[in-house]
C-alpha cells in the first residue's frame, strides 16, 4: 500500500544523503592528497630531494590536513545520529520517518 501512496522524502534524510556525498567526495579527496604527498616524498627521496618533490609532498600535505578533519567529523556526526534514530524507532525500514 506504501508504494500506491505517494509519500514525500523527509527532508531530514535528504539534507543527510547530501552531506553524506559531500563528505564522501571530501574524503576521497583529502585521502588521495595524502597518496599525492607519500608519493612526493618517495620522488624526493630518489631525486635527491629536488625542490619540485619536496614542495608536491609539502604542498599535498598541508592540503589534506586542511581538508580531512572536516569530513571526518562530519561522517561520524551522520552515523552517530543515524544509529540514534534507529535506537529510538524513529526511521522505518525504508529510511524513512514512521508517521
Amino acid at each position: 500500500m506504501e508504494r500506491v501512496v505517494g509519500r514525500e522524502p523527509d527532508p531530514v534524510v535528504a539534507r543527510r544523503a547530501r552531506i553524506g556525498r559531500a563528505v564522501a567526495i571530501a574524503k576521497r579527496v583529502g585521502y588521495l592528497l595524502l597518496v599525492v604527498a607519500v608519493a612526493g616524498f618517495i620522488a624526493a627521496a630518489v631525486t635527491g630531494f629536488a625542490a619540485w618533490a619536496v614542495t608536491l609532498t609539502i604542498v599535498a600535505l598541508v592540503g589534506a590536513c586542511v581538508i580531512l578533519p572536516v569530513p571526518i567529523v562530519l561522517g561520524y556526526g551522520l552515523r552517530a545520529a543515524e544509529r540514534e534514530e534507529r535506537g529510538s524507532g524513529q526511521l522505518g525500514s525504508d529510511g524513512g520517518s514512521r508517521q
